[in-house]
């Protein structure tokens, strides 16, 4: 018995870490912008949920569904605060200071009995403060270049692992809602702002959380979509169609900017 639960703790981080792996080195290769649409996919979220549908029947992920859509709301909320903090301070107190409002909000959600509408009217309130306020810290330019130390890619998927598996560990004592609210805490995004905060600085950095905001967006509405097909379609086409309208959310405000790049580059043109 001890060897099936250290053999199934042992798969739950390889296959988290590897999800983290593959996005933390797309996400260095590329600018804020490109970074924060491949950051707000729902990477170690999609490890967490993929191994809760192992272990949990289909009405439980439908309901975690509906905790990660309100949750999302929080990690918009660390995305801000992280963003204004790292402006003027260093990395520990911006990143120690969002987590704990995360966890604020966690708590906060956790008094309501969230349905699919008021976690919608719930995102569609946070989004339309935090995407305003983190405007004004965007930039379009590329990050500034640095080096990568071995340890920087380990760190983010250990700790990314140890996230999925505490949350799917203890899913059924604390229910599908806060299994779902958990599953999107950010891991992946903290540990990110750690090692480009260090490496780059807190405006470079923050510049990727405030791109984030609008990108974030995709994630609520692939949980509730996900939400609302996994009894008609089953748990993984659910998973499939949600984590599409996640990319395609990301791929569309892609186009919108390339297409902008190209006027305006054809407009400066002699």
């Amino acid at each position: 018995m001890m060897s099936l639960f250290l053999l199934d703790l042992a798969l739950k981080m390889a296959l988290t870490a590897f999800i983290v792996v593959v996005i933390s080195v797309v996400v260095e290769r590329s600018g804020p912008f490109i970074g924060a649409l491949i950051a707000a996919l729902p990477t170690a979220a999609g490890a967490a949920y993929i191994i809760l549908a192992f272990e949990h029947p289909p009405a439980f992920i439908a309901a975690s569904a509906i905790g990660s859509a309100a949750a999302t709301a929080g990690v918009s909320i660390f995305a801000l605060i992280y963003t204004v903090l790292a402006q003027r301070h260093g990395v520990v107190l911006s990143v120690s200071v969002a987590i704990v409002a995360f966890f604020a909000a966690a708590a906060a959600l956790r008094a309501i009995a969230w349905t699919p509408l008021t976690a919608l009217g719930l995102d569609i309130a946070v989004f339309g403060i935090t995407v305003p306020l983190s405007w004004r810290y965007r930039t379009s330019s590329p990050p500034a270049k640095f080096m990568r130390s071995p340890w920087d890619i380990p760190v983010r998927a250990v700790s990314a692992a140890i996230v999925v598996v505490i949350v799917t560990t203890i899913s059924t004592s604390i229910g599908s809602f806060a299994s779902g609210m958990f599953a999107v805490f950010p891991i992946v995004m903290a540990c990110s702002a750690v090692i480009l905060h260090l490496r780059v600085g807190g405006i470079v950095s923050a510049s990727m959380f405030a791109h984030a905001q609008i990108a974030l967006n995709g994630l609520w509405l692939g949980f509730l979509v996900m939400h609302f097909l996994v009894a008609p379609f089953g748990v993984w086409l659910a998973y499939g169609f949600g984590l599409l309208v996640c990319i395609g959310w990301s791929g569309g405000l892609w186009l919108v900017r390339t297409r902008r790049f190209t006027v305006w580059s054809s407009r400066a043109a002699p």
